[in-house]
């Protein structure tokens, strides 16, 4: 199995990878690539600092040429977290052009930037070997090295090549950063493999996605909702064939924004680092603002209860959501080796609760830690009661949560971004809408809501206030 065919064995095209300012051509990329390849050859691990541009672009692709490991470090991670990162890895190298990249761990820094001597493409390396190691966010802990296989990876961009008929007369448009699945694997890897042109804009802004034509553009809900307020760009897309969303779920008054903007419904998908993208909607099918499709070919999902029994899939019950397939994570970093995932009879525990329909449709309703709100017997999910708010000409952002309360156990606590508008009013408009046990108990106006890199909202440090 060849992981990036379209690299490695196709045609050249001139302008495969661009960013504002710089381009290469296929030939170009596979030249810098295999010389860093040829650098790197014998390391169990690198690091690369993943700041968005042609550079990491080609250290990652090096990695993979040389089958080497590789850990994207985000540029904007604290010293503590890139040092952990760093150690936690054990990276015998950081590829950067900054010198002072690695902090202040003891990690050579090599730098990448030198495409003046083309290397020789190595041989394909076992389609077993890991390929990346994607550090989770840590919201439940010090951030987790997860070990995703070269197979993994093609399963996964093959998956959604014929969900979402991709193929090499696209172009795709993202500014999404370079360390996460969304905007790496998906946004740089996919059309390595798939041989389509790439488009990254640096940063995901509404004049950068406006302004650069294509037939697929990638964001996050943050994104979009930047672009449905920016008229004018959303009304530049409408050339394109695909509008993709992902990382969180997409709020249905943005969903229907972007398809009155744009003439088209975005595509929701479903995913984490440890399964990659497992269920998503189908371009030539239909697109249901709330929920995120179907999963993929070669995957499967269930609903279970807190004792693993398994629950119906008749649209209402709320349950943990479990995946099984070919995208699953070999394991996580542990001392040097991989600790397997721990999956129960093959299926992985997303930590996520959902609804799933008789017609196989998916609805997510957030991380069961936070999103699943059990109230007064209730089970109440806090995107429903997102939704209700953010219909609200007065809201701009909303995020629920359950917070103690002595007689229910938990009480559906609601922090919104509006302009002037009582708490009570905003109470009383969610009970017009939703069942009496769904309103909010309380509401606080804040100015801004926490949010990590991918936009999105940061629901333990609402809990904290």
């Amino acid at each position: 199995m060849t992981l990036l065919p379209a690299l490695t064995g196709g045609d050249d095209l001139a302008d495969a990878v661009a960013t504002p300012g710089d381009s290469l051509s296929r030939h170009e990329l596979l030249g810098w690539a295999s010389a860093i390849a040829e650098r790197i050859s014998g390391h169990e691990i690198v690091a690369v600092d993943a700041k968005p541009g042609l550079p990491t672009i080609a250290a990652v692709t090096g990695g993979l040429l040389a089958g080497v490991p590789v850990v994207p470090v985000p540029p904007d991670a604290g010293e503590l977290e890139r040092a952990h990162i760093l150690r936690d890895s054990r990276a015998a190298l950081m590829l950067s052009d900054d010198h002072e990249a690695a902090g202040d761990s003891p990690v050579p820094v090599m730098a990448v930037s030198d495409r003046k001597r083309p290397g020789s493409v190595p041989p394909e390396p076992e389609a077993k070997r890991p390929a990346l190691v994607l550090y989770t966010s840590g919201t439940t802990g010090p951030p987790k090295g997860v070990v995703i296989s070269r197979a993994a990876l093609a399963a996964g961009l093959d998956a959604l090549a014929e969900a979402w008929q991709w193929t090499a007369d696209d172009t795709l448009v993202h500014g999404l950063p370079l360390y996460h699945v969304h905007g790496l694997v998906l946004g740089v890897l996919g059309p390595l493999r798939l041989g389509c042109r790439l488009r990254h804009t640096i940063k995901p802004t509404p004049q950068g996605y406006g302004s650069t034509p294509g037939t697929m553009y990638f964001g996050v809900p943050t994104v979009w909702s930047r672009i449905a307020n920016t008229p004018d760009a959303a009304r530049a897309l409408r050339p394109a064939r695909l509008l993709v969303s992902g990382s969180a779920p997409l709020p249905v008054p943005v969903f229907d924004a972007l398809r009155e903007l744009t003439g088209q419904a975005p595509v929701e998908r479903y995913g984490m680092t440890e399964t990659l993208i497992t269920v998503s909607a189908r371009a030539g099918g239909e697109r249901r603002a709330g929920q995120v499709g179907t999963p993929l070919t070669g995957v499967r999902t269930r609903l279970v209860d807190e004792s693993g029994a398994p629950l119906p899939a008749d649209g209402a019950t709320i349950g943990h959501l479990q995946v099984t397939g070919p995208t699953l994570l070999d394991g996580y970093l542990r001392g040097g080796g991989v600790e397997p995932p721990g999956l129960a009879g093959g299926w992985f525990p997303t930590g996520d609760v959902a609804t799933i329909g008789a017609d196989g449709w998916h609805r997510l309703v957030g991380r069961a830690s936070t999103d699943l709100i059990k109230t007064g017997g209730y089970r109440v999910g806090a995107g429903e009661v997102e939704d209700a708010l953010l219909l609200h000409p007065a809201v701009r952002e909303a995020a629920v949560i359950g917070t103690p309360h002595a007689d229910l156990g938990e009480q559906v606590t609601a922090f919104v971004v509006a302009d002037p508008v009582t708490e009570q009013e905003l109470i009383t408009f969610v009970a017009d809408r939703l069942a009496a046990h769904k309103r909010p108990r309380i509401v606080r106006i804040v100015g801004e809501l926490p949010r990590n890199g991918m936009g999105k909202v940061q629901k333990k440090l609402l809990a904290a206030m």
